[in-house]
């Protein structure tokens, strides 16, 4: 059976494109307010970090924060001098003051503190510790574990390292301190805070004394002095490596301070050591090397180093470690930038907000089926994503051009230290990776508040979990670099650590007054910039292939098979359709009570199917619906297995109660649902598989009204108009006879929104939308609901013109209008098709009889049943209220001459209020036969 000739109304693809896209532009140029509101918010967050930055100026250019005088008698005449340098009281101002000839501080040991140092515990087996008692009197010892393969060797070095002849000096002493570290030398906090220890074998009752440094930090040098008090030492032997580290691991318990409980000085693995041959691996305390903010603080290991090397070189000679300095600086001003410092938390929220745009945007045209109402007027899938995609591209393109522009004026060094082009490859790359996974994550909502509720967590979400999750990941050097790159793939993180690459080289940059990130600083091992481009790279690729696989498959419509991209590459236009070969077994299962229009209807349809051209628009082969049983429920039969043909220039009129079958009918004829058996042909083509060339030649009116609320009866008019090839003068002529047949031309109605429209006037629309562009194939599901007489007299003629060489299938509850605008009729019961036929065929058919109606009394009532009665002795009584009687009487068994009499004599006998005899009417037939089908699937 071969189709007609092609629809001379499919628009090409960039026919379509450029029809969506006309579209798009409108209605983006009708939200402006909406743009401006999304544009502004990285405005105003740019603007409270530059509050923020001068708030923070302002205190640093404070003299109290700057290099600091002291008034300091010079002379000794009890008269002071204001002196200038960096000041002993505030360790802040070494940053920022001059430093020409840095102090020459005593190489130190990071020593425990007394309340950490080791001790016998219950989980260590070893018992050569000192009691824990001591920590109550504070004399400890510190404790150095030896291991080697000479233990001899070992033992002697290690007694010999803490063993120091007087006199008692910063220089021969072994000093240490329990301090933490600083990230420069230039004011030691050991000497300024309370602790200072020198470390000996043995103390005695003069193993203190103070140390005495030159301090040449202002503009006058004096000495400071600060007492090293004596602590012993103890040496103490393991038998390995692994015993060592066990005990360092064991003893490294957090506490409320997150400090070491049962800390050692340090260990010494002498290896293979021997009097010829030195070699050794030295243990030491890293804890403030990375502290918890990131910055990287100095180790005091030379001296650690310095003690075993002079222990093995006691008998040559001693390597003596004076002292330790930083090198000397000019004056430098303390800059501190917010922007790089906050910016990668806020910024990611800046960026990441245009992701619950994009998914609410996509979600609302799902949810109000205008994707699928464009689709049903011939918009392919592929012009939708190009176009939607470039559009979604061009927005948040421009908004972060804007972004990235307007924060650069502001000064923020965010932007303007670190290459422009890197951000520009960032950002793109980005937007790009979050449009796709909009694209995709869309397929899974068809709410709009469920889908901004969750686009909104995933914002705040991951700029929270970037900073108090991923961030300390990046910055842990342990950390192992593939768990980072696995994280990275969950684009949110990616966007953080490409945000955070930018941070630490602007606030460095800043810092010193170098540039921020340029090309050559991807190739460094630190920076993850490079990673994150070609993970986002990969993924936007991946991601966009996903999505557009599973728009196919779950939200296009009824969807597709799994496996149609196989087909996808080899399907062209079909021309023809062909009965299949095997038809499905339940779809010739009928029931013995089919009507004999029924019966007629399928036998047609079968021939239809044989022969190799038909004038046929619709042909519905046995379509069968079924929706599976849920929550201990049966399945539900929405469709048994209908058979239908319909020509060319017919209104086929659908009527049945509710739930009847009806929406599921239009649906799977629309492309909603798919059948559960059987199939339909319309202009030759499968709605199985050939769905997308169906929609270029069909026509919908739905039910409710899907419309764009800012767009004007004009532009919708329009925009369908190009989707169905219509152009230039004849576009604007089809647009302007649709307002004109519709009522929506005059009074500047076509040019007002629809979303200030009322409900007749949406109505009318969606009409004019349905007819627009000559569909061969038009659906109207309740099209004049809502509407005055006037306007749906006026709507029925439209209707009754447009049938004209098309097909038209037609829902209603208005009997009349079905009596009027449909050529045929067919009732719906319960998923079946109880009769077809044409008005005055079913009237005929089903309603070969008069209705009488009178009414009387109440003490009347069985009066008027004998005399319904005595003239047809068949009559049925249909209705009977308050003294009201209605009753059929066939009219084989009655004349009307014969009814006039008996109601004249009736009135001679007792009161009649009113009376009639009618003719049978549609409505009659319509509940006839739907009582008579609805009983009859009760009892069985």
């Amino acid at each position: 059976m071969a189709d007609s000739e092609t629809s001379h109304n499919t628009a090409a693809f960039w026919i379509q494109a450029d029809a969506l896209l006309r579209k798009n532009l409108t209605y983006q140029k009708r939200n402006i307010s909406a743009n401006c509101r999304l544009i502004s918010f990285p405005f105003v967050l740019c603007i409270l970090l530059i509050i923020t930055q001068k708030l923070v100026d302002n205190q640093i250019s404070k003299a109290s924060n700057q290099c600091g005088c002291q008034c300091i008698d010079t002379n000794g005449d009890g008269t002071c001098e204001k002196v200038c340098g960096v000041q002993f009281s505030d360790l802040d101002q070494s940053p920022s003051c001059p430093v020409p000839s840095p102090p020459k501080w005593p190489p130190l040991l990071q020593v425990p503190g007394p309340q950490y140092r080791a001790v016998r515990s219950a989980s260590d087996s070893f018992t050569d510790l000192p009691d824990q008692s001591c920590r109550q009197t504070g004399n400890c010892p510190v404790t150095i574990f030896i291991t080697g393969s000479n233990q001899t060797l070992g033992q002697s070095l290690a007694s010999s390292m803490f063993t120091i002849a007087p006199p008692l000096n910063s220089t021969n002493s072994v000093l240490g301190a329990d301090s933490e570290t600083k990230q420069d030398n230039f004011l030691d906090p050991a000497f300024i805070e309370l602790s200072l220890y020198n470390i000996q074998s043995q103390c005695s009752t003069n193993s203190s004394f103070n140390v005495s440094v030159p301090l040449p930090l202002t503009q006058q040098s004096f000495n400071f002095q600060k007492e090293a008090m004596c602590v012993p030492s103890l040496n103490l032997w393991r038998n390995s490596s692994s015993e060592i580290n066990d005990q360092i691991y064991r003893g490294y318990e957090k506490g409320n301070a997150q400090r070491m409980y049962n800390e050692i000085l340090g260990a010494y693995d002498f290896l293979n050591s021997d009097a010829n041959n030195f070699n050794v691996n030295v243990w030491y305390n890293a804890t403030y090397k990375d502290s918890a903010d990131g910055q990287t603080y100095l180790v005091r290991l030379p001296r650690a180093v310095n003690l075993v090397s002079n222990a093995f070189l006691q008998f040559r000679g001693r390597m003596v470690l004076d002292f330790v300095a930083e090198m000397p600086k000019h004056a430098t001003k303390l800059k501190l930038d917010i922007a790089s410092l906050l910016g990668t938390l806020f910024f990611t929220w800046v960026v990441i907000q245009l992701f619950p745009v994009v998914l609410t945007a996509l979600v609302y045209e799902k949810q109000q089926k205008l994707r699928i109402m464009m689709k049903m007027h011939g918009l392919g899938d592929g012009p939708y994503w190009m176009i939607s995609y470039m559009y979604f591209l061009a927005i948040s393109s421009l908004y972060m051009f804007v972004f990235v522009i307007f924060g650069s004026i502001v000064g923020l060094k965010f932007f303007t230290l670190n290459d422009y082009l890197i951000q520009f490859v960032f950002y793109f790359l980005y937007i790009n990776l979050q449009i796709s996974l909009a694209f995709l994550v869309s397929a899974f909502f068809s709410n709009i508040k469920t889908a901004t509720v969750v686009g909104y967590i995933c914002v705040f979400g991951t700029g929270l979990l970037g900073g108090f999750l991923f961030q300390p990941f990046v910055t842990d050097p342990s950390f192992p670099k593939g768990w980072i790159i696995l994280m990275e793939l969950y684009p949110g993180f990616a966007l953080y650590r490409g945000l955070y690459e930018f941070a630490e080289y602007s606030f460095s940059g800043n810092s010193m007054g170098t540039d921020g990130m340029k090309w050559g600083n991807l190739s460094d091992s630190e920076n993850g910039m490079s990673d994150v481009m070609i993970i986002m790279l990969l993924e936007w690729l991946a991601v966009l292939a996903i999505a557009y696989y599973v728009d196919q498959i779950f939200a296009s419509g009824s969807g597709k098979n799994p496996k149609y991209l196989l087909q996808k590459f080899r399907k062209k236009r079909p021309s023809s359709f062909r009965k299949p070969s095997l038809r499905r077994q339940e779809s010739k299962v009928f029931v013995d009570m089919d009507k004999p229009d029924v019966i007629q209807e399928r036998e047609k349809v079968e021939q239809l199917l044989l022969e190799p051209t038909t004038s046929h628009a619709i042909v519905c082969d046995s379509l069968r619906k079924v929706y599976p049983g849920r929550d201990g429920n049966p399945e539900k039969v929405a469709v048994k297995g209908l058979s239908l043909g319909i020509p060319r220039g017919e209104c086929f009129g659908m009527l049945g109660p509710n739930g009847a079958g009806k929406t599921s009918f239009i649906s799977m004829m629309i492309g909603l649902t798919t059948p559960s058996s059987g199939t339909a042909y319309v202009e030759g083509l499968d709605i199985r598989t050939q769905m997308d060339w169906v929609y270029t030649s069909m026509g919908v009116c739905p039910q409710h009204d899907l419309l764009w609320e800012t767009l004007t009866g004009r532009e919708h008019l329009l925009f369908y108009g190009r989707l169905k090839n219509l152009k230039g003068a004849a576009l604007k002529k089809a647009v302007e006879d649709s307002l004109r047949s519709v009522n929506l031309f005059n009074g500047g109605v076509a040019d007002k929104q629809a979303g200030k429209y009322s409900g007749g006037m949406k109505r009318r629309l969606s009409v004019a939308i349905s007819l627009i562009g000559d569909p061969k194939v038009v659906y109207m599901d309740e099209p004049s609901t809502g509407l005055d007489p006037a306007s749906r007299s006026n709507l029925w003629n439209v209707v009754k013109r447009a049938k004209q060489d098309r097909a038209i299938i037609l829902t209603t509850h208005s009997m009349e209008e079905a009596e009027y605008l449909c050529d045929r009729l067919g009732i719906f019961v319960s998923g079946g098709l109880q009769c077809v036929g044409n008005p005055k065929e079913l009237k005929a058919r089903y309603g070969g009889s008069y209705v009488f109606t009178m009414t009387t009394s109440i003490n009347d009532e069985h009066e008027v049943e004998h005399m319904a009665r005595r003239l047809s002795p068949n009559s049925e009584r249909t209705y009977h209220m308050a003294g009201t009687q209605k009753f059929e009487m066939p009219k084989n068994e009655v004349s009307m001459a014969d009814v006039f009499h008996a109601v004249e004599v009736a009135k001679s006998r007792f009161p009649v209020y009113a009376w009639g005899l009618s003719d049978t009417t549609l409505e009659d037939v319509f509940i006839k036969v739907a009582n008579s089908a609805q009983q009859f699937h009760t009892l069985t």
